[in-house]
């Protein structure tokens, strides 16, 4: 019996991916960010984006898939981050 390596490629994506999807399902639901570090979920973004381009360089379908899976609510939260954070500055002055 062989051992296929992607395997374990694809269920660590799988989990790197869809662990961002609970975050942002509830920030869909409450849209309610104030809890929610910015700092963090910029830098967490742009990690994934930038494994997701290392991805590319080597060709390492696992690691593109996952990361661009987990990009997309990486980002949604991010942006709503961003966009409550400019709405409660600009109602506090």
């Amino acid at each position: 019996m062989e051992f296929n390596v992607a395997i374990v490629g694809y269920a660590a994506g799988i989990c790197s991916a869809i662990c961002q999807f609970p975050q942002a399902y509830k920030v869909f639901r409450t849209k309610d960010t104030h809890s929610i570090s910015l700092g963090m979920y910029a830098t967490m973004s742009l990690g994934v984006a930038l494994w997701m381009t290392y991805g590319f360089l080597i060709a390492d379908m696992p690691m593109i898939l996952a990361n661009g899976v987990g990009l997309v609510p990486s980002l949604y939260t991010l942006y709503l981050t961003i966009r409550n954070s400019k709405a409660v500055k600009s109602q506090s002055k």
